[in-house]
């Protein structure tokens, strides 16, 4: 009887678009025997393991598949009794993501951990947008923030960033938006550009820009919610004219 080694894998999808995840990251999916994967991953990357376990434990629309005590045991228990646990989460598992959490819980346990990055949807989606985070004459740095704290309240750096000239990515803010607006209205920067990023690198992505004065009524408009991205700055008015961007924008006129 052949008795497989528990491991652990924490390992990185990527933003959305499938072809975004690291060549390490494919290989560990390929070894899997259990797949635990979340809601923000692309599905189509369950197809590199074709014979392995494949269980969802992410979140859609704010019901849980699984409480993060739950995910934690059942990552003990398939590593214990399959062996090659990979925990699939979208973007970096370490942004955001948990990751370390689960790592922690379990490599006292006796189960080998490992674990691979994967490309932050705070970095790839602005770009797909043709928005540089950072940009000679606009931007010096970039703050990436949590919309929602593990209260559920708006994390206080939000606070912070508003002060300064950097650009500000906030994750998980859609619910906080009016807040978020509230706060740099406050510092005097209402005519700071925003841009909002649903569904990002995906072929469902929706994008509405405006600023912090005009940009709930945007979200309205064009009905954009969750999962999103907020991006506030300057650069966003700094955008570089992609072929895929100027390709849609033409696709768009001709159906018309």
């Amino acid at each position: 009887m052949n008795i497989k080694t528990p491991k652990l894998t924490v390992v990185g999808a990527g933003p959305g678009d499938p072809d975004l995840i690291t060549l390490k990251a494919v290989k560990a999916i390929e070894s899997a025997d259990v797949v635990l994967y979340d809601a923000l991953i692309n599905e189509s990357l369950l197809a590199y393991a074709p014979r392995a376990e494949k269980i969802f434990v992410g979140k859609r629309k704010g019901c849980y598949a699984y409480q993060q005590e739950q995910i934690n045991e059942l990552i003990v228990s398939r590593a214990k009794s399959h062996g090659h646990v990979v925990r699939l989460k979208g973007g970096d598992p370490f942004i955001f993501g948990r990751g370390a959490e689960e790592i922690d819980y379990v490599e006292g346990l006796g189960i080998e951990t490992d674990m691979v990055p994967g490309i932050s949807s705070a970095l790839a989606v602005p770009a797909y947008q043709g928005i540089p985070l950072t940009k000679r004459g606009a931007s010096e740095s970039f703050w990436v923030i949590t919309g929602t704290t593990k209260s559920h309240k708006l994390s206080q750096d939000v606070l912070l960033a508003a002060k300064s000239n950097a650009t500000v990515v906030i994750l998980m803010g859609m619910s906080k938006l009016n807040e978020i607006v509230n706060i740099f209205t406050s510092e005097n920067k209402k005519d700071v550009p925003v841009a909002i990023i649903q569904n990002g690198t995906t072929e469902n992505e929706e994008f509405g820009i405006g600023t912090v004065e005009t940009i709930t009524q945007i979200v309205k408009e064009k009905k954009l919610s969750s999962p999103a991205i907020i991006v506030i700055g300057e650069v966003v008015n700094k955008r570089v004219k992609l072929a895929s961007i100027y390709n849609e924008v033409q696709s768009e006129i001709v159906s018309r």
